[in-house]
């Protein structure tokens, strides 16, 4: 019997402070801390959210991710009334309550059937083969960027968040989905808003959003294409129970905008972690069939995505010997199992070769389990073709300002930069 959270050291601990400075500019090393502490800890996301627990171990993570006795949606505890922390947070945001829906009922919320049923509405369009399909369109559409990278350049510095890492990934998924070329700027500008934690202006962004997508949906319904609305379009109009219409447009909002911000970050990160290893990226420029697993590794080694959402215990669960009680809210810290010692060797160490295999994952920079993240092999994708891309383009590519000067966004449970600035 594991050790309950009730009275125990572990439950009275004084709960760690996700939004803490010291956590935020070295997220690794405060997890490290956590990890060897217990197997879960206490933790605080924002000031006035009641504590969670944290898993920050790596087999710990995978339990947590894989046990169906976790839920996304604390309404499917039974027999409880379990409060929604995102529900405070979106609160706490300034969302009005008709919005929030669209935030709180994506397929990222979704449980058991309801999960299943929205996955398998977009899957198709992210298998293997399809992603492999849009390769040449993936290369194209970086080669455009970065011809026109050297023209952004201010006093020979190029910003590449701005004109390299976002514009590819928000054209790719615009165009899988279906957001007209000339409406896709203002997507990139909505996000921005939507992931400034200091914005007032979310709820108004985010109406703006849910407007503009019913628009979009009744012009793609006046014209289909092959896209992938066109497809939800037909499968909502020939089967309402399938496909709802708030579903609908929370399908789009979430495949948006979770399908851009983190590939975008993910190429961010990557050319920081590549470019301050000068003999991971000699290796790499010299066997660039090496691409496949050094994009696995950075992953692991810098993901954008260090936390999850919140899952609830559906009934008491044993995690790493402790145990959660019914209803209480459990985080994994997906870069806190990424570098723990008991599942990778040496893993503060950045290794291109650290996969045998390519199409190997041991990591869970994408998660793990039935919510394992749905453009994975899109990402992995984008993120190998933009690296070789770049590092072919600009052999002479290196920081513009020293490593520790680089600014990240405050996000609990993300590492994201906020600019990138490169000398190419």
């Amino acid at each position: 019997m594991g050790t309950s959270a009730d009275g125990d050291t572990a439950r009275e601990s004084a709960a760690v402070d996700l939004m803490d400075p010291d956590v935020l500019k070295d997220p690794f090393g405060a997890y490290a801390a956590m990890r060897e502490r217990a197997p879960l800890v206490r933790g605080v996301i924002f000031a006035g959210t009641p504590p969670i627990w944290l898993a920050t171990r790596y087999e710990d993570v995978k339990t947590v991710l894989g046990d169906h006795r976790f839920v996304n949606n604390p309404a499917n505890v039974p027999g409880m009334d379990v409060g929604s922390i995102r529900e405070r947070m979106i609160e706490a945001r300034g969302i009005p309550r008709e919005y929030a829906a669209y935030l709180l009922d994506s397929v990222l919320d979704a449980d058991g059937e309801d999960h299943i049923r929205l996955r398998r509405l977009v899957s198709r369009a992210f298998t293997a083969r399809r992603v492999a399909e849009l390769r040449p369109r993936v290369e194209e559409i970086t080669e455009g960027l970065l011809d026109r990278l050297p023209g952004t350049a201010e006093d020979g510095v190029v910003e590449l968040m701005e004109h390299f890492a976002y514009p590819l990934p928000i054209t790719v998924i615009c165009e899988l989905v279906g957001i007209p070329e000339e409406e896709r700027p203002q997507w990139r500008a909505w996000g921005k808003v939507l992931t400034d934690l200091k914005s007032d202006g979310v709820g108004a962004v985010l109406g703006d959003m849910i407007t503009y997508i019913h628009g979009l949906i009744e012009r793609r319904r006046a014209a289909p294409t092959g896209d992938l609305l066109t497809g939800l379009i037909r499968a909502h109009d020939e089967d309402g129970d399938r496909l709802g219409d708030t579903e609908m447009v929370t399908l789009v909002l979430t495949l948006v905008l979770a399908g851009h911000e983190t590939t975008a970050h993910l190429i961010g990160n990557g050319t920081v972690a590549l470019l301050t290893h000068p003999g991971q990226l000699a290796r790499l420029r010299s066997a660039p069939e090496l691409m496949p697993r050094a994009v696995h590794e950075l992953l692991r080694w810098c993901g954008p995505v260090q936390a999850t959402r919140m899952r609830y215990a559906a009934e008491d669960v044993e995690v790493g010997g402790m145990r959660v009680r019914k209803g209480e809210p459990v985080m994994a810290l997906l870069a806190g199992g990424n570098h723990d010692p008991r599942a990778f060797g040496d893993p503060g160490r950045l290794d291109i070769t650290r996969e045998p295999d390519g199409r190997k994952e041991t990591h869970v920079g994408f998660g793990h389990g039935l919510h394992y993240c749905l453009g994975a092999a899109l990402a992995r994708q984008e993120g190998e073709v933009a690296f070789e891309a770049l590092l072919r383009r600009f052999p002479g590519l290196s920081l513009a300002v020293a490593p520790d000067e680089l600014e990240r966004q405050p996000i609990p449970g993300a590492w994201r930069l906020a600019r990138l600035p490169l000398k190419i």
